[in-house]
């Protein structure tokens, strides 16, 4: 019962994510200056809401297992490890959209599991936040893109491809494939309310179509080199770092293997999936 209590919450977690981002586009007078000045004062209750469910989740899962604090404890570490990139990523600014923080969370996420690399993005992007002075409107928004990166590198078929070349060469693409993604996926929640040229503005009521290819126009002409930096500095961050940092976590995620006695029959469990 408690496992579907925690999946129905993960699940609760994407939608309002996914609701998050299209919310602009059913209010009216978009283009208003007092539309965006409200849609902006909602996200501190939206950051609010998903740190809560972050939260429960937490709880469940501290419930549920019976080394829950051993993997809770490796996702405080690893959530500080990866802020920490951040900040050095304001010291020492890096070019176009680059950050050091998504290999880490991709990595964590695929060794780990979808609902650790959730848990890792989101907090991560939080706590980075918080101490880079990176808080703003933007915030809830990158939480719940970073949380569906670490979710999604959990989906990636670990058995097949192992923890070797083949390992990081697979999550090298898929680093960049999110590099692109990341950018494409935060823009939207701004663009509904740019002033900007009639051929990259949203206009209520156009087609899904057009909606789309002005969308896109918009994308390309402000945020595709930016994004296209931060896509090629995930790709050769994992293949230069990867394998070594697969290895160490994946030792330490088969020490964090459970044996347990259930009807005098010795089964194991695996943490963090």
């Amino acid at each position: 019962m408690k496992r579907w209590i925690t999946v129905a919450v993960y699940m609760m977690t994407a939608l309002i994510g996914i609701l998050a981002f299209l919310y602009p586009f059913f209010q009216p007078l978009l283009l208003s200056a007092e539309a965006a000045t409200a849609s902006r004062s909602e996200t501190g209750l939206l950051t609010a809401l998903l740190l809560l469910l972050c939260l429960l989740v937490l709880m469940l899962e501290l419930q549920g297992r019976t080394l829950g604090v051993k993997t809770i404890a490796t996702l405080g570490v690893l959530v500080a490890i990866a802020a920490v990139l951040r900040f050095i990523e304001v010291a020492v600014p890096l070019p176009g959209g680059f950050s050091p923080i998504f290999a880490p969370i991709i990595i964590a996420g695929y060794i780990f599991g979808s609902r650790f690399g959730l848990l890792m993005g989101t907090l991560t992007l939080f706590v980075s936040a918080l101490i880079t002075g990176g808080v703003g409107p933007w915030l809830p928004y990158q939480m719940f893109v970073a949380g569906w990166v670490g979710a999604s590198a959990g989906w990636l078929p670990r058995r097949r491809l192992g923890i070797g070349t083949p390992a990081v060469l697979a999550l090298a693409i898929f680093g960049f494939m999110w590099g692109l993604l990341f950018g494409l996926l935060i823009n939207l929640y701004i663009w509904p309310f740019l002033a900007i040229e009639a051929d990259m503005a949203w206009q209520n009521g156009t087609t899904v179509g057009t909606t789309v290819a002005r969308y896109l126009v918009f994308y390309v002409a402000t945020s595709l080199v930016w994004d296209v930096v931060r896509a090629v500095g995930n790709a050769v961050l994992i293949a230069v770092l990867g394998a070594a940092t697969l290895r160490a976590l994946a030792r330490f995620h088969d020490r964090i293997i459970f044996v347990r006695l259930d009807q005098s029959t010795l089964t194991t469990s695996e943490v963090g999936r």
